[in-house]
């Protein structure tokens, strides 16, 4: 790898860490709690909390009783998950969980 290319690497990873930075400092509460969840329920996975909420809709059993309506989480978790893939990271890394 050449020093040029070294550069460019590092800047786009600073890039991709302002990117994160800015995006977690704006979370909401209820995000935020989508993620904690996400880390201490659902084993780090959305697809595991969005089954559980679809159960929920659907009158099957479920995990966990969340407060705020369904299908908002279900769009907070779909923003939340696809920031995650776009930036290739896991938000619990970056929210506190206590």
């Amino acid at each position: 790898m050449t020093k040029n290319s070294e550069k460019i690497e590092d800047r786009e990873n600073i890039s991709s860490d302002a990117a994160v930075e800015d995006f977690v400092s704006r979370l909401t509460n209820e995000h935020k709690m989508l993620v904690v969840l996400k880390a201490q329920l659902y084993g780090g996975r959305w697809e595991s909390m969005l089954d559980d909420l679809n159960n929920r809709l659907a009158g099957k059993p479920y995990i966990f009783k969340l407060v705020n309506r369904i299908n908002e989480d279900v769009e907070r978790i779909e923003k939340l998950r696809g920031f995650e893939v776009e930036h290739g990271i896991d938000l619990a890394d970056y929210v506190d969980l206590t």
